[in-house]
């Protein structure tokens, strides 16, 4: 065999031996780490057996306690149910005790009221037979029979009860009145406390200031031919007298006498003083007069808030600013009655805007009562009805000085509130000499009836106080001499409101005891 060939295998058989000891050895190795690794696992699946085996202890644990919560919380409630159905227990056995007494004294008050009322019917019985014996002696006795007697007894309860339903229709009718009036005076103070004016008079003047004598004689002109065109133009009277620094200016009607008070106011600063002049200044305060006028009555309308006036209405209402009663502005008065004429009778029900516009109309004949003839009411009446005013509004004018009407209840409101706003405070003023002049003409028409020892004015000249002689006078004839006053204060005196005559009768005895 060739040496190098037996080398070579053997070569070739140490390799392969020595490759197969490298793989066994690698192979035990691979087994080892293998192992390490399933031991590893192994440790590692113990531990969390382990884990989960204290944790399902715990969560086993946690159950329980709550469980044993619950059952102890379930004890408890049922414990307390228990007291609960005890104490109830023990109330309905309480109740049905009580009933149970309850029904006893029921029975025991039945038979009483059996017997008692076997009682009263055998009483009732025997009352029965006994008005029937005393009916049949009374008979015996009056000699009138059951149907006569019955008759005589109706009769007179008839006029018990008529007298008593008198009596009755009586006390309603003075409670219903005095009812009403505290409703109307509570309305009346409402509906002015709403509207409180804020003027009390506005008055018109017919004096013109002059700055000096000298232009007396300029305004009279030469024999007299200045102040005589004056007066022709004008319609009024100029007073010139000795009073210094003053001119009176005269006139009934008081738009031609504030005509006359500008344009002679215009002429003394004009210093132009002759008839032609005259001319020209009045016509232009004509005209600024007429313009003033119609402004005045639009404002008065839209004050209202009264709309659709002809326009000869609004013109005579414009006029009204000029005129006064009393020192009492008529146009303002008018405004202030349509307020209160609208508040009333929205507090009743009825229309306001036609009560407004009643009042706001019912002193429209003052404008024209110094060309007309008549009083103001038909003045006024006949101007409304000539320019399409309702009947409501023509009659508030012709009546609310009159009698009144109840068929007309605007009338009724407009002559409340006229009568409201001629007479609260403020209102109207006059001066001291003619207050003094009233007061006494007061007292003296008082004191000049037979039986008046005194009479004195109070409540500035709104309430009259009359003594009479006690021993001359009895109850009847006092109350004949207060109604003759009052009577005599209508027909004989001009004044605002109402006046309250109260006369007194007194007696006094005295002695002395020794």
């Amino acid at each position: 065999m060739n040496p190098d060939l037996g080398s070579a295998l053997i070569g070739v058989v140490v390799g392969a031996v020595f490759a197969w000891i490298l793989v066994k050895v690698i192979d035990h190795l691979r087994m080892q780490d293998v192992e390490r690794a399933a031991d590893q696992l192994k440790d590692a699946a113990a531990h969390e057996i382990r884990k989960a085996e204290l944790e399902a202890k715990e969560r086993a644990l946690q159950q329980k306690t709550e469980v044993e919560k619950e059952l102890s919380k379930s004890r408890d409630e049922l414990r307390e149910r228990e007291r609960l159905l005890d104490k109830r227990a023990e109330g309905v056995e309480q109740q049905a005790e009580q009933l149970r007494k309850q029904e006893r004294m029921v029975e025991a008050n039945q038979r009483r009221v059996t017997e008692k009322q076997e009682e009263v019917n055998r009483r009732g019985e025997e009352l029965e037979k006994l008005i029937d014996s005393h009916r049949q002696t009374l008979h015996q006795l009056s000699g009138l029979s059951r149907d006569e007697a019955t008759r005589r007894l109706l009769d007179q309860l008839e006029n018990e009860l008529a007298t008593e339903s008198g009596n009755l229709i009586l006390q309603h009718h003075k409670k219903m009145t005095e009812t009403c009036e505290a409703q109307a005076r509570q309305m009346l103070l409402v509906a002015l406390q709403r509207y409180a004016a804020p003027h009390t008079a506005e008055s018109t003047t017919s004096t013109v200031d002059i700055p000096n004598d000298e232009m007396k004689g300029r305004i009279i002109g030469r024999e007299g031919r200045n102040i005589r065109a004056f007066e022709k133009i004008t319609g009024v009277d100029v007073i010139i007298d000795d009073t210094p620094g003053v001119v009176i200016v005269s006139g009934f009607d008081p738009v031609r006498r504030e005509v006359a008070r500008q344009s002679l106011n215009k002429l003394i600063a004009d210093g132009r003083i002759h008839p032609t002049r005259i001319e020209e200044i009045v016509a232009e305060t004509e005209k600024e007069i007429e313009d003033f006028i119609q402004k005045k009555g639009e404002e008065a309308a839209q004050e209202a808030e009264i709309h659709r006036l002809h326009p000869k209405v609004i013109h005579m209402l414009g006029r009204l600013h000029f005129r006064t009663s009393y020192s009492q502005n008529v146009l303002r008065h008018s405004i202030e009655v349509a307020y209160v004429s609208g508040m009333l009778a929205e507090m009743i029900g009825l229309d306001g805007m036609l009560a407004r516009r009643a009042g706001l109309l019912h002193d429209i004949g003052k404008a024209a009562d110094h060309e007309l003839e008549g009083g103001h009411p038909k003045i006024g009446a006949d101007l409304l009805k000539r320019h399409g005013e309702g009947p409501e509004v023509v009659h508030a004018a012709f009546g609310h000085h009159d009698e009144l009407v109840v068929e007309y209840p605007y009338t009724l409101l407009v002559a409340s509130a006229d009568a409201c706003s001629a007479s609260r405070p403020g209102a109207r003023r006059e001066t001291l000499e003619r207050y003094i002049k009233r007061m006494e003409e007061l007292e003296s028409i008082a004191t000049g009836f037979p039986g008046v020892q005194q009479a004195f004015a109070i409540q500035a000249g709104r309430e009259m106080r009359v003594i009479v002689n006690s021993q001359n006078t009895d109850d009847a004839s006092a109350a004949k001499i207060c109604r003759d006053i009052a009577r005599a204060f209508e027909q004989q005196l001009t004044y605002p409101g109402e006046i309250k005559v109260t006369v007194v009768r007194e007696c006094r005895f005295s002695d002395t005891a020794r």
